[in-house]
């Protein structure tokens, strides 16, 4: 699994619909909107190289309101979340 956390640049008037927008693509777990230099900060997963390029250049890029991107691939997890994940599998509730 390929995980890539994309900045997004948008207009102001134009937040809340485009991290709707952003938020139903396919390959996209998660929208934040955030303070700071960006607006919003997206968590993307895909299987394959390829795919990345289809979910951040030809999708999240072409979102009414978008005015930039800039993708930082993850070379490493490291959560408290996705360890208890990992333990939890087979476990019965």
């Amino acid at each position: 699994m390929i995980t890539a956390i994309v900045h997004v640049d948008v207009e102001v008037s134009r937040v809340p619909e485009a991290a709707q927008a952003i938020a139903d693509l396919e390959g996209v777990s998660e929208v934040y909107s955030v303070t700071g230099d960006t607006d919003l900060v997206v968590l993307v997963r895909v299987r394959q190289q390829e795919a990345l390029a289809d979910v951040v250049a030809d999708r999240i890029g072409k979102v009414d309101g978008v005015r930039a991107t800039r993708t930082y691939l993850a070379f490493r997890t490291y959560s408290q979340h996705d360890l208890e994940a990992a333990f939890a599998l087979g476990a019965e509730d």
